[in-house]
């Protein structure tokens, strides 16, 4: 997948590997917001990058896109666009309720991390 130049990667290739590792462990009717997927990929404050870079996933990819979205359970893409009725189809198959165009993140989101005590 990913193509080393003389031994060692782009610093932009690593960032994007760093997302994709993380969004993969993204489980089936759990959700992450942009800006908490930059955060648990190690990238900082890059919720913009993170839109961008998986605006740009091929059509075919299996990285779960679909679970990640704006800031509050927002979903940013438009009803009524391709990617948008796709990204709410898969969520509704997932048992994901979606109202007023938002997620309840408090049902939904995941969180990786969980400590008791």
């Amino acid at each position: 997948m990913i193509e080393p130049t003389n031994g060692t990667e782009s610093a932009a290739q690593i960032r994007r590997t760093a997302l994709y590792l993380t969004l993969a462990q993204v489980p089936e009717g759990k959700v992450v917001s942009y800006g908490q997927l930059a955060e648990l990929a190690g990238l900082g404050r890059a919720a913009r990058w993170v839109g961008r870079t998986l605006s740009q996933l091929p059509g075919d990819s299996k990285l779960p896109w679909h679970r990640v979205l704006a800031a509050g359970g927002r979903i940013s893409l438009p009803a009524g666009s391709p990617s948008g009725d796709e990204q709410r189809a898969r969520l509704r198959m997932e048992g994901i309720s979606i109202l007023n165009n938002r997620v309840d993140i408090r049902r939904h989101g995941w969180r990786p991390v969980e400590h008791s005590g």
